[in-house]
């Protein structure tokens, strides 16, 4: 039983001196990890609305570092953009070891959305829109935050459901739409009506026809079934 019994207790040892260790190398790991995540920080604007996430990645826990008796010093080596990934060097010079730490980057704003299914010819209302946190990696062109700009617009281009809707997604102007033309500068505008003849969505210039002259003129799209026309 003795012979038995002192391979347990040694193993016993082991375990809790192995655990120990662990634990110290972790904690190591992580002030790095946090190193890392405090430099990024410092580099990005946060949104005024959204969220920003910051997230280092794990490091390999068979990596061993002295412990520092300086501020680790962080940097991104080569001419790095913080875009969604990035690669943090943290250094302790004091003890002549670096790391390369990736970083990961997740900026989320808020979108106008689809709530349903969106198909061609259908048009906004505040039964298929939301607003929802969307990452920004996944953004592609001209988007909104208000839904309110976009009720009657209509649906060009299918969009599923939790999708953003973007500008080439939508026409606020759809061809052969009747078009409220203002005309002048502010403070003086001529009102009439005329007709679109190409799609346009905000900001856009598009062809109207004024329906009281007959004249074919350029427009800009200001909001949902009107247009500008500036002298």
């Amino acid at each position: 039983m003795r012979f038995k019994f002192i391979p347990s207790i040694i193993g016993l040892v082991s375990v809790i001196f192995s655990n120990n260790m662990s634990f110290a190398a972790d904690i190591d790991l992580e002030t790095i990890r946090h190193s890392a995540e405090a430099f990024v920080q410092t580099q990005i604007t946060p949104p005024k609305e959204g969220e920003l996430s910051i997230e280092a990645a794990q490091l390999d826990s068979r990596l061993r570092f002295s412990h520092c008796s300086e501020p680790l010093e962080t940097s991104l080596p080569g001419k790095q953009e913080i875009n969604n990934n990035a690669t943090v060097l943290v250094r302790c010079n004091h003890e002549n070891w670096q790391v390369y730490v990736p970083v990961r980057v997740q900026l989320l704003l808020p979108r106008v959305v689809a709530s349903v299914p969106l198909g061609r010819g259908m048009v906004l209302t505040p039964n298929n829109l939301t607003v929802a946190l969307i990452e920004s990696r996944f953004q592609r062109g001209a988007i909104y935050q208000s839904p309110q700009a976009l009720f009657g617009a209509k649906v060009k281009r299918n969009v599923k459901i939790g999708e953003a809707v973007q500008a080439n997604d939508i026409c606020m102007v759809c061809r052969n739409d009747k078009v409220v033309i203002s005309a002048g500068q502010p403070g003086l505008k001529i009102i009439t009506q005329g007709t679109a003849l190409s799609d346009g969505t905000l900001g856009e210039q598009i062809r109207v026809k004024n329906n009281r002259s007959n004249k074919i003129i350029s427009a800009q799209v200001s909001a949902v079934g009107e247009v500008d026309v500036s002298y």
